[in-house]
């Protein structure tokens, strides 16, 4: 019975899986969501890109998502691992419509998504240190992703940012990860299935509060990073 149990559970994810990817791909035609549009890279370099690093993400984690974009990795994650409560933030209206329209038609659960610029948000008293952890797929630089994503984390959590290379990133954002009062835990590595790509998770573990004068806006973050 458990067996029979676990297998329907694992045949509604996927099936879920299959109803995000024709979601992307409808509104990808006017929305220009993502530049990957064949299912089997979809699969493989957005899908199992997002839901590799799951483990490093603790249970019934509150996660925040910065520059969600299409949705990757949080409706993935979510998707596999139903206990995670999400919040997207993203700027762009037309991509925050989207994302509310994927939540909606998978019927998630625990799911807000926030139009608005992480500098300004992580400003608001009720976002500011209160997630468990911090996530950023394809934004920016390491350095200019901490200055971001650490501000939301409680002291204690996690930022895991997704990267595909980052010895260099990971020496250029020591400066950026002291300063806002993080330090860096583990690197988790994993290989694409498909072709064989390497990708890497950064899990920086926040050990102090953050400076309320960060993030500093006005578009320092990328011109001027710490």
């Amino acid at each position: 019975m458990e067996n029979n149990a676990t297998e329907n559970l694992i045949s509604v994810k996927k099936e879920k899986l299959e109803i995000f990817k024709d979601i992307l791909l409808e509104y990808n035609k006017k929305y220009n969501l993502t530049a990957i549009s064949d299912e089997k890279s979809i699969k493989n370099k957005h899908f199992y890109d997002s839901i590799a690093p799951e483990k490093l993400f603790p249970f019934g984690a509150e996660v925040i998502e910065i520059g969600s974009g299409a949705g990757f990795p949080s409706i993935p994650l979510k998707i596999v691992r139903e206990d995670l409560k999400f919040t997207l933030v993203e700027s762009v209206g037309k991509k925050c419509n989207f994302l509310r329209t994927a939540v909606e038609t998978l019927g998630l659960k625990c799911v807000k998504v926030e139009n608005g610029r992480a500098e300004e948000l992580a400003k608001k008293v009720l976002l500011r240190e209160k997630f468990d952890v911090a996530t950023a797929r394809a934004v920016a630089k390491l350095n200019t992703l901490c200055e971001y994503c650490l501000p939301f984390v409680k002291v204690g959590g996690i930022f895991i940012a997704y990267k595909s290379s980052v010895e260099e990133e990971i020496e250029e954002s020591k400066n950026a990860v002291k300063i806002l009062g993080g330090a860096i835990e583990k690197i988790y590595d994993y290989t694409l299935p498909e072709d064989g790509a390497k990708r890497m998770a950064v899990v920086i573990r926040k050990i102090k509060n953050t400076a309320d004068k960060y993030p500093r806006g006005r578009g320092l973050e990328r011109k001027k990073p710490l």
